[in-house]
């Protein structure tokens, strides 16, 4: 139930507070989530109706898709909204429904590329056991526990924000409703929400990026050992690189933002490293699979052509 106080809308204050350059801002972020939009959609469609690529990294792949797709409609449309317009405001419905969903698909994104990670462990190290571990069925049973984490993760951020009182200043220092610039309106002890924030969100973030690191530890040292041989191990990781550098497009600034102390915040800091989590890496995600994935260029390539 949503907290009943004097607050009942935000202003949310947007990327940058020079009110001349919102138009330049506005093409280059309408370019990117277009970009965003095409990209995945098309990544997303290809997995689908492609049946060579009816394999779990594929499906978890468009899995990916799917988020990136979502995660960039929470905060994107409003953000280029308020780019253009002076009517900032947002009510206290919206903004907690826009810190819920925001919450839940990027914990589900963080969670998935751990499991990508060990999908990829899997298939490398267990090779002939791999169509059996990674079973359609199990896939399928990952995917709903993972959106299932999240979505629960999300849900008690957005109880316990909605239950604080807001009774002081509206404006967000921010372009999108988010705990922290949410926290620091409030009223009264937010020592809960912040531990919530710094301990499970940050215990999420922590230790699937460790998981993540390991799996390709353990790969790495499992083809030198099994190979010797530097040709092997370069073209075994290559089918990971992909996987690598989005992994560290997103998590190297939710870390930034999640994972250190309240005192250490800056605003400004905050919203340029927001930028690059909401808008910049979903839309190179599905360039970065594409531009390394020849199996993805290949159906891609058929199916425009079969259209034709």
């Amino acid at each position: 139930m949503l907290n009943q106080s004097s607050v009942t809308e935000f202003l949310l204050l947007g990327v940058t507070d020079i009110q001349e350059l919102n138009p330049f801002l506005f093409t280059v972020f309408l370019a990117v989530y277009f970009v965003n939009m095409a990209g995945n959609g098309a990544v997303l469609t290809v997995v689908i109706f492609a049946l060579g690529l009816h394999s779990p990294m594929y499906f978890f792949l468009g899995n990916l898709a799917c988020l990136d797709i979502s995660f960039s409609t929470v905060t994107v449309p409003k953000m280029l909204g308020n780019l253009l317009s002076t009517n900032k405001a947002i009510s206290f419905s919206a903004c907690i429904s826009q810190l819920h969903f925001f919450h839940f698909l990027g914990s589900t994104e963080v969670i998935l590329l751990a499991v990508m990670a060990f999908d990829r462990l899997m298939a490398i190290c267990k090779p002939l056991h791999y169509p059996v571990i990674m079973s359609p069925q199990l896939c399928a049973k990952i995917a709903v526990t993972v959106w299932t984490i999240g979505f629960f993760h999300a849900l008690m951020h957005s109880v316990m924000t909605s239950r604080l009182t807001f009774c002081a200043s509206n404006q967000i220092h921010h372009f999108f409703c988010d705990v922290k610039p949410l926290l620091e309106l409030a009223c009264g002890n937010t020592e809960l929400n912040q531990w919530l924030l710094n301990t499970v969100s940050g215990t999420i973030g922590m230790c699937t990026f460790v998981l993540i690191l390991l799996s390709y530890f353990y790969i790495i040292i499992y083809l030198f050992l099994k190979t010797h041989s530097c040709s092997m191990l370069h073209k075994a990781l290559s089918t990971c690189a992909s996987h690598f550098i989005v992994v560290i497009l997103l998590y190297a600034p939710v870390l930034f933002i999640y994972a250190r102390p309240a005192s250490w915040s800056s605003v400004d800091q905050d919203r340029l490293v927001a930028i690059m989590y909401t808008v910049v890496s979903p839309g190179l995600n599905p360039l970065i699979y594409t531009l390394r994935n020849k199996e993805i260029k290949t159906a891609f390539t058929k199916m425009i052509r079969g259209k034709l």
